[in-house]
């Protein structure tokens, strides 16, 4: 499952032909964290910034988002968290530049990230929802995960054993079929991302170094 990416930059908003963002958003994104999120109104596609985490409408705390950015597609019309959401048709994206998983060496994990060989951005299938806890309006949002015990590059990572996930990467050519679908059955669309225009590299966690006050010995 992925709990870290990269959002969209600003230059990749501006090459994909999108409208410009016009709210501020961090370099990383992590579960409660704001991200950028796309999807189509009946006057074209817009941004809206939401929680990563999906916050269902009868929630009554928005904690629950850490547990709700990712949604099986296998049993969504099962799980209350996004039942609703899938039967409002509330698909949309999350563009990202790269995402995160752990990949195991020596039994160890490692933080690797996979991104586009050409640079671009891609996009992310996800479902979104609009609640109301007390007086706060929260907009929020789950990344879409498929299988992928046979997908060619991420198949290698998560623990080791026979559960494997992916996100679902929705084509650049099918962005608007997506935004745009009114039916439960997303079946067409999943299927593993094309390996050969996709790249993984280790990528580790920069460690914070803490400053210390240096001495001054001939003070």
């Amino acid at each position: 499952m992925c709990a870290n990416f990269k959002p969209i930059t600003r230059l990749q908003v501006e090459q994909l032909g999108l409208p410009q963002i016009t709210f501020s958003y961090a370099d990383e994104v992590y579960p409660m964290g704001e991200l950028p999120f796309l999807f189509h109104s009946g006057s074209g596609f817009e941004w809206r910034e939401v929680l990563f985490g999906l916050v269902p409408k009868w929630a009554t705390d928005e904690q629950i988002s850490k547990k709700t950015y990712n949604a099986r597609q296998e049993t969504l019309l099962q799980k209350p968290s996004f039942q609703q959401a899938l039967q409002r048709y509330k698909f949309g994206v999350i563009p990202v530049t790269e995402f995160y998983e752990s990949k195991y060496i020596d039994g160890k994990p490692q933080r690797w990230g996979v991104r586009r060989k050409d640079g671009q951005a891609f996009f992310i299938a996800a479902l979104y929802e609009i609640c109301q806890i007390n007086e706060k309006i929260i907009r929020s949002s789950t990344m879409l995960t498929m299988d992928a015990i046979d997908h060619p590059m991420m198949k290698d990572f998560h623990e080791p054993g026979n559960i494997k996930r992916s996100v679902i990467v929705i084509p650049h050519h099918r962005i608007l079929e997506w935004l745009t679908l009114k039916t439960v059955n997303i079946s067409s669309f999943i299927e593993g991302f094309p390996v050969n225009e996709f790249e993984c590299l280790h990528v580790p966690k920069a460690k914070l170094v803490k400053e210390t006050p240096q001495l001054n010995m001939f003070g």
